[in-house]
């Protein structure tokens, strides 16, 4: 179901709390939510719909992929650049990283390991960043 977006950066700055298998409803809402607002969005975290749990879903271009409990292991190749937030107003600087491994849970709970990089690894720091009550 397609959630509304949270602005309220009160609550955007908490941090999130681990998922388990009971969210499931969360990421398909997380998923309709992104897949409504694809224009402007590309990456969507589960606080930005008012759910306070450590789930992100990326549009890697055909689907979008969901992470559960997403963890940057490992990053390389600093950089400075603008982004914005469907949550938030206009881009803001940041600091990211060209290459990122992480760990999460995919759909069914299995655990995964993958390097990302360019613009799929700066969506997942900023997806991460949200878990972590980090807004740029």
């Amino acid at each position: 179901m397609i959630k509304s977006v949270v602005h309220d950066e009160a609550r955007l700055v908490q941090r999130s709390q681990p998922a388990t298998p009971a969210d499931g409803q969360t990421i398909t809402d997380l998923i309709d939510t992104l897949r409504a607002n694809q224009e402007n969005c590309v990456g969507m975290a589960a606080n930005m719909i008012g759910v306070n749990r450590r789930i992100i879903v990326v549009d890697m271009g055909i689907l979008p992929v969901a992470m559960i409990n997403p963890e940057i292991t490992k990053m390389a190749g600093p950089y400075d650049t603008q982004e914005g937030c469907l949550s938030l107003s206009g881009e803001r600087p940041t600091h990211r990283f060209k290459t990122i491994d992480v760990t999460f849970l995919n759909q069914n709970f299995q655990k995964q390991r993958q390097t990302f990089t360019g613009f799929v690894a700066q969506i997942i720091q900023h997806e991460v960043e949200h878990c972590n009550g980090i807004l740029i």
